[in-house]
């Protein structure tokens, strides 16, 4: 299946879940739940490899984590879909908040602050 825009696999999404009848279980609760574990999942694939090693994955490890980070992102777009919201739109917002948050001039190259936790401005 050749997808090549969001609105193309939210269409998608939604098809394969109608069909499914499974909507009733796509409630932003379990959608979110979903999306957790297969981070998780995802994860995994990194654990107990070295920076080094997780940068040149092997290509049976390489299909394992694209499959996984393609769950992540189906079940992203399906919550987004589910709760009508952009996430192209949002992600514009959330990058000018970013830049504001964290100006080039004063975090280029600290690890200190790429991992800061969110805080209020």
């Amino acid at each position: 299946m050749e997808i090549h825009t969001i609105d193309e696999l939210k269409q998608a999404l939604r098809d394969f879940s109608a069909r499914r009848d499974w909507d009733q279980f796509h409630t932003p609760k379990n959608l979110a739940m979903a999306l957790i574990v297969e981070a998780a999942e995802l994860v995994e694939q990194f654990q107990w490899l070295s920076p080094e090693e997780s940068m040149d994955p092997d290509p049976q490890r390489r299909e394992a984590v694209a499959l996984e980070m393609a769950d992540v992102l189906i079940y992203l777009v399906r919550l987004a879909d589910r709760l009508d919201i952009d996430l192209l739109e949002a992600a514009g917002r959330k990058m000018v908040l970013n830049a504001r948050k964290y100006p080039a001039r004063l975090v280029r190259g600290r690890a200190d602050m790429a991992a800061r936790p969110e805080t209020d401005p």
